[in-house]
This record gives C-alpha cells, structure tokens and sequence, in this order.
C-alpha cells in the first residue's frame, strides 16, 4: 500500500495510464479484428482496406508505448501476407 504522497501520486498515475492503455490496445484489436473478419471472408479488397487502417493505428501504439516495435511490424507482416495470399 502507498504510504508517502509521492507514491499515493505514482499509483494514481499508474492507475490512469493503465486505463488510457488499454482502451489503445482495445481500439487496436478491433482494427485487426476487422482485417481478420474481412480474410476470412474472402473479400480481397475489404481485406485491403481494412489492413490500410489498421496500420497505422498499430504503429500510434508503437509510439505510444502500448506495444513493441517488432510485435506491431510481425503482426503487420503477417496480415499483409494472409491478404496478399487472397485469391
């Protein structure tokens, strides 16, 4: 349990920054969600269109600190390859 200000002030802290993060990493699973959705589908073009928005959207976590920067650039590859692999 926090005892001094300073650390009552750090677990506050904590506490938001894990909700701000969380809704990220939420938003992201749902861009990814909807390229998953559209491959198994079958519908190239969605695929493509939904893969074009969630790129960018993995990338802001990058920045933002919710993922690493290999994680977001395997999960993108990955994707890109499944939609390209769409007949």
């Amino acid at each position: 349990m926090a005892n001094t200000s300073q650390s009552k002030k750090r677990a506050r802290q904590n506490e938001t920054r894990f909700q701000i993060n969380k809704a990220r990493r939420s938003r992201i699973r749902t861009f990814l969600r909807k390229v998953e959705e559209a491959i198994a589908s079958g519908d190239k073009d969605e695929a493509a269109k939904a893969l074009q928005a969630a790129q960018p959207e993995l990338m802001r976590g990058v920045t933002k600190g919710v993922f690493h920067k290999n994680t977001a650039s395997r999960k993108m590859s990955r994707l890109a390859s499944r939609v390209k692999s769409l007949g």
